[in-house]
């Protein structure tokens, strides 16, 4: 079977957004053009680090460019998206590699998301023109659609269960047992 490439060049709609409550959260990456809609499973670590490496390829560009890249420093507040999820949200597939980079002639940001492949010792993005490789999504985007999306991401991420003051580890509604307190809880938790 033919490998599946979801290519998406001119997004009217890119998220991360989640289903299910905070510890049991699904993290999706969204795409969205004309009547066409992509949705792909990452996990939680894989959605902060593509922010937070994506914001800063974005202050790279700006740096290198003296500013004369079409770069805004900030996500311009225009493209904010709160929206929840476009329906029906169905998994293309898992991602097990990331793949970040900046175009300079199209001046655009392109994000690579590749299934996991169960055959591979190592998740690396395959080649395109491996027709038995594991699909792929591919998307561009301006680099204020790129900030927007990175803000929301972090927000996505920050939104789920508070971390404990003393070992970092979330809590659960219920609370939690901390390493660092000897297995107790802190005063005032019940």
């Amino acid at each position: 079977m033919p490998r599946e490439v979801y290519v998406y060049d001119t997004p009217d709609r890119v998220v991360i957004g989640t289903v299910g409550q905070p510890g049991h959260r699904t993290f999706f990456l969204q795409v969205r053009e004309n009547d066409r809609l992509t949705s792909v499973v990452l996990e939680k670590a894989q959605v902060a680090v593509l922010a937070e490496r994506l914001d800063a390829m974005l202050d790279e560009v700006v740096r290198v460019s003296g500013g004369v890249a079409s770069v805004p420093a900030v996500a311009p507040a225009d493209l904010d998206d709160d929206a929840p999820l476009d329906e029906p949200i169905v998994e293309a597939f898992r991602v097990g590699a990331l793949g970040l980079g900046w175009d300079p002639e199209t001046e655009q940001v392109v994000i690579e998301a590749q299934a996991i492949d169960p055959d591979a010792e190592e998740e690396i993005l395959v080649e395109d023109d491996d027709a038995d490789g594991p699909p792929l999504l591919r998307i561009r985007m301006s680099g204020a659609v790129a900030r927007a999306f990175a803000k929301r991401a972090l927000a996505v991420v920050a939104a789920g269960r508070p971390t404990c003051q003393f070992c970092g580890q979330p809590i659960d509604p219920t609370g939690h047992i901390c390493a660092r307190a000897n297995g107790h809880k802190p005063h005032g938790s019940s």
